[in-house]
């Protein structure tokens, strides 16, 4: 297994808002790899950001590079992950930012607080896996099993420990949580004790209480817990929300919450925890509506467009194209493959920012990506005789500086239909509405909430309908927007928005490190 610093999960970084972080990395492993700071926006250094063949090349064996990572208006809890193939499975970490040293938090300070990262566990190498995958076209497996912590926990069967956190009786403590899951959205829980979300992806929302949450891929929320229960040792636990066709291993996760002094075994068992079920949908949109942007003065100003320049009408599918290999899957002579507008990305082998910086960028991509569908059908109904091709390609959209943006992602029914994460790069966005069935230009907007929408880099595409987004385009750079199922990203569900320069130098690209960017083989 390939990690960092001999750990796994690898080291947390607690930082203050507002910092710059240089962070050195070392590649001592076998192959080339990136690194990616989920959810800091990097205003205006993409040379930074991290994707394979997007903003650079991998940082091959024996060689090292260092990050510049700007922060901004960011505040809670992110993460950082490898960002080539699907090495993230285990290089992985927080990315805690603290408040400044002159601010505090919105509510009262907790007495301590614990990072909670929710994993996929394979017994197989993770670049082995995906290799053999796009050879043949057949999904990655399910997971043999996940982890809390680095722990498998007890209802495995296997010699491993479970991850215990320990806790005063009548203190409170803020839960960092963090869902670095390969391809599976979380319910998390704990026995007898009530869940106060107070931010999700590094912005506060207002505060609530639930007995569970619903977390995808990719994104954090941070709750306090009250330790206020008799003295005992309470589960923790995570199991999968799963709605689509696909297989999936949805096996209870545990942890244990232990007050210090407690004796005597668990109060509950794991089965018997509230926690809804895999398929549970009304609970997860329950609880993802309940999330709401707050005006604090700790959070990101509000700043949410109200009128757009441009609408993006993005639909999510899972396609097959001809394949050459015999033991190709689903069907002799086909593969799966994933795409946007029926594009299924092709990663370059250069990156896309530099052939962009330097104005090269014949034969490594084009600005063509469709902005709509192009072909209109129920998506969500019925799919008998619609044209399931797609076509291959590196196609980005070009974005004006300041432009008024709104993303449009519509789930689809081809293959095993189903939920998605989609993240973007170098933006925090508005989740200004989302619904059932097929998006309506004229009717939904009506509906949509300009007033208080939770402000995230990592939004929830629910099975058979849409959700809207909305942000203004003002981090000049290239940036990827892709399924953070990696199953999807890796079969192509993936794009890049690249954001022109404004008028002034400091609305424009920052010059490249002075000390050089990994070099691409390909190149």
């Amino acid at each position: 297994m390939l990690v960092v610093n001999d750990s796994y999960p690898g080291p947390e970084i607690r930082v203050h808002r507002g910092d710059t972080v240089f962070v050195n990395v070392h590649n001592q492993g076998s192959y080339g790899f990136t690194i990616h700071w989920h959810g800091v926006k990097q205003p205006r250094n993409p040379w930074s950001d991290g994707p394979e063949y997007i903003t650079q090349c991998p940082i091959e064996p024996g060689t090292n590079f260092t990050y510049e990572v700007i922060l901004s208006d960011e505040i809670g809890t992110l993460w950082w992950h490898a960002h080539s193939d699907w090495t993230r499975g285990s290089v992985h970490g927080a990315f805690v930012i603290l408040p400044a040293e002159n601010e505090t938090y919105p509510f009262r300070p907790p007495d301590a607080d614990q990072t909670i990262i929710l994993q996929s566990w394979y017994n197989e190498d993770y670049l082995q896996l995906i290799r053999n995958s796009l050879l043949t076209g057949f999904a990655v497996g399910t997971p043999n099993a996940y982890a809390i912590n680095g722990h498998l926990g007890d209802t495995y069967g296997c010699n491993d420990t479970i991850f215990r956190m320990e806790v005063d009786y009548q203190e409170t403590y803020l839960l960092r949580i963090i869902n670095a899951a390969m391809n599976e959205e979380k319910f998390f829980s704990i026995a007898n004790h009530t869940l106060i979300v107070v931010a999700q992806d590094a912005s506060y929302v207002q505060r609530f209480a639930t007995d569970y949450i619903m977390i995808s891929p990719g994104q954090t929320v941070d709750v306090l817990v009250h330790a206020d229960q008799n003295i005992g040792q309470y589960y923790m636990v995570m199991r999968n929300f799963h709605d689509s066709g696909a297989p999936s291993n949805n096996s209870i996760t545990t942890g244990i919450f232990r007050y210090k002094n407690s004796v005597g075994g668990l109060i509950s068992n794991a089965s018997l925890v509230k926690l809804p079920l895999p398929d549970d949908t009304n609970a997860t949109n329950s609880f993802l509506g309940r999330i709401r942007n707050t005006r604090v003065r700790q959070n990101p100003r509000f700043n949410v467009p109200r009128r757009i320049d441009r609408r993006v009408y993005i639909t999510i599918s899972t396609n097959s194209i001809p394949c050459s290999n015999p033991e190709c899957f689903p069907l002799p002579g086909r593969r799966f493959v994933a795409a946007l507008n029926n594009v299924s990305f092709e990663f370059p082998s250069v990156d896309i920012l530099q052939a962009y910086y330097n104005r090269s960028t014949n034969g490594v991509f084009t600005t063509d990506f469709p902005q709509e569908p192009p072909e209109f059908y129920n998506f969500t109904g019925d799919l008998a005789g619609v044209n399931t091709n797609v076509t291959m390609g590196t196609r980005a959209v070009t974005l004006n500086y300041g432009e008024a943006v709104e993303i449009v992602f519509q789930a689809t029914q081809f293959g095993a239909g189903g939920s998605h994460p989609l993240h973007l790069h170098g933006f925090s966005f508005y989740k200004v509405g989302t619904g059932s069935g097929n998006f309506n230009n004229v009717t939904e907007p009506r509906s949509y909430n300009l007033v208080d929408p939770p402000l995230i880099n990592t939004v929830h595409v629910p099975a058979k309908g849409w959700v809207a987004l909305r942000f203004f385009a003002n981090n000049p750079g290239v940036w990827f927007m892709h399924c953070h199922f990696e199953r999807h990203s890796s079969w192509g569900m993936d794009t890049v928005f690249i954001v022109k320069n404004g008028a002034t130098a400091k609305t424009s690209i920052r010059p490249p490190p002075a000390t050089g960017m990994p070099v691409c083989s390909g190149a």
